[in-house]
């Protein structure tokens, strides 16, 4: 059965699971649709059009798919959407997409969003990533999957965030970050890959070693991306995670960090 506190308001026109739980003063207006097993905590507002999947737990003082601060915004009916198992730490403030993208604001699933992450609209957030306190993530931003973006964080609009790569705490991102790769600086510098995290992950030595060789290429040797392909190509050969990498830079369209 739903739990919904005596003092929280829950338009009728939205469309909540059978054992959702809404805390006190928490507002869910017209046009939500909240999955099964999701915890709202105390004094969050929660706006449509918004979906939220399950077992997703938002915190006290989030705003969740509120109209995007872009003076084009006109009112049109954007959404927000939100995947499962995510978990929306306090004060935290998603928004819904604009009509000059693709109308949509997405989170995958598996995400923490710690204290006071702004994720602005039209961002595109993957799978099992972190994104910590006081992280600003700007408009038609891309994330992949399994990222870190460290505290105090801003990323430039249009950005693309590759999987597996990793920002340290202040970082400022002005290019995209190719995946894999370990950045921090303003502006945001190359420095390494996660190599100890792939090392937890249990990949094998080779894979490791062709992804090492892979950045050498890119980001040690002075090659152009032109120059760089066929090289990385036949690392992928050996490790198919390469192609995650080359993907990635094949994927920019604001040029990559340097």
């Amino acid at each position: 059965m739903t739990r919904i506190h005596a003092t929280a308001i829950v338009d009728p026109r939205a469309e909540l699971a059978d054992d959702v739980e809404v805390g006190p003063y928490s507002l869910i207006g017209p046009d939500v649709r909240i999955g099964a097993g999701t915890w709202i905590g105390p004094h969050v507002v929660v706006s449509g059009p918004t979906v939220i999947g399950q077992r997703n737990r938002i915190f006290q003082f989030a705003s969740i798919g509120a109209e995007c601060q872009d003076k084009k915004y006109r009112g049109e009916p954007t959404r927000l959407e939100i995947g499962d198992d995510n978990t929306i730490r306090e004060a935290c403030t998603l928004h819904r997409g604009t009509v000059q993208d693709v109308g949509l604001t997405k989170v995958g699933s598996r995400n923490l969003l710690m204290v006071n992450t702004h994720l602005a609209h039209d961002v595109v957030v993957g799978n099992d990533t972190t994104i910590a306190n006081n992280a600003a993530i700007a408009g038609h931003v891309k994330i992949g999957d399994f990222v870190i973006i460290g505290g105090n964080s801003g990323v430039h609009q249009f950005c693309h965030i590759g999987s597996y790569s990793m920002l340290g705490g202040g970082t400022t991102v002005y290019k995209d970050v190719p995946a894999f790769v370990m950045a921090n600086g303003n502006p945001a510098e190359p420095r390494s890959m996660n190599f100890e995290g792939m090392k937890r992950k249990g990949w094998s030595a080779e894979t490791i070693q062709a992804l090492r060789k892979a950045y050498k290429v890119v980001f040690r040797d002075g090659l152009t991306l032109d120059a760089a392909y066929p090289l990385l190509e036949e690392l992928a050969g050996v490790a198919p995670e390469v192609n995650i990498f080359i993907d990635s830079l094949r994927a920019s369209t604001r040029g990559i960090i340097r």
